[in-house]
């Protein structure tokens, strides 16, 4: 699995603080904050983006977050796909990370899946003409996608090469999602994972900004982990935490505490 941060730990910083810091630190993969990145490319191109990435020895595992609109005008959000899409191609990153809206009330809950799997089809077109995936967040308690099972079973109806899911161990926790659900994940469509512990609260008040580092908390990151690594995942783990406690730091010592707190969960799994 690959060393990760996300732009979220260092939401005060811009973009070209956040890939120097990580670099330095010695992450292998940053995930791009979308506002970030679009202030940057308010003067710089894609290629200078690239080039800053090489520079500092690092790689973009995803660009996040953007919406994923399944029940009303989806138009402007294909456009935003479409123009995410392919600045992530030009940079070398293969993934968006996508979060799901809400059917509206009333509508039954089968025909919502349905809808919301035809609809991610066009979303998987629009990515794939850029050679670029797309990844479905389940969120906590959220009424339609608040967990793995739903998301795969959109991913199930839409069939569609260019989409897969993610886990975020926050949300999963607030969730309250199975290890059992968590181990029939398919590897092949688990695209990124979110790392992070959260404070010892009840799930139902539970919010971004009671995030902490890994290991800080009350999450079973060490099983999360060791069945992560039984399925076969890979891919980018990702330190993403809202905390305004660490995002007063120097964003130098907020990417060496993300590192140190992954490389520890992450040794302590055994993965």
């Amino acid at each position: 699995m690959k060393s990760c941060i996300n732009g979220a730990t260092t939401m005060p910083y811009p973009l070209e603080e956040d890939i120097r810091a990580a670099g330095k630190a010695g992450f292998e993969q940053v995930e791009i904050w979308a506002d970030k990145m679009k202030k940057y490319l308010e003067t710089h191109s894609p290629a200078d983006l690239r080039e800053l990435l090489d520079a500092n020895h690092v790689s973009a595992s995803t660009l996040c977050p953007y919406g994923i609109v399944f029940f009303s005008d989806k138009e402007p959000h294909l456009a935003a796909i479409d123009a995410a899409a392919r600045v992530a191609g030009e940079i070398g990153c293969p993934t968006l990370l996508v979060c799901p809206d809400v059917p509206p009330p009333g509508m039954d809950r089968d025909a919502a899946f349905e809808h919301a799997g035809k609809v991610a089809r066009e979303y998987g077109d629009a990515a794939a003409k850029h050679g670029v995936k797309i990844a479905l967040e389940p969120l906590g308690m959220h009424p339609f996608v608040p967990g793995c099972d739903e998301a795969l079973k959109i991913l199930g109806i839409a069939d569609h090469p260019a989409l897969g899911l993610m886990m975020d161990t926050f949300h999963y926790y607030k969730s309250g999602i199975s290890i059992e659900s968590i181990e029939k994940m398919p590897a092949d469509k688990l695209l990124v994972v979110h790392i992070n512990d959260c404070e010892d609260r009840p799930r139902q008040e539970l919010q971004d900004s009671h995030r902490l580092y890994p290991g800080e908390g009350v999450i079973p990151l060490t099983l999360m982990l060791r069945v992560l690594k039984a399925i076969g995942y890979d891919g980018a783990l990702s330190v993403e935490i809202f905390r305004q406690e660490y995002w007063d730091r120097p964003i130098d010592s907020i990417a060496r505490e993300s590192l140190h707190s992954l490389k520890q969960a992450m040794a302590i799994a055994g993965v």
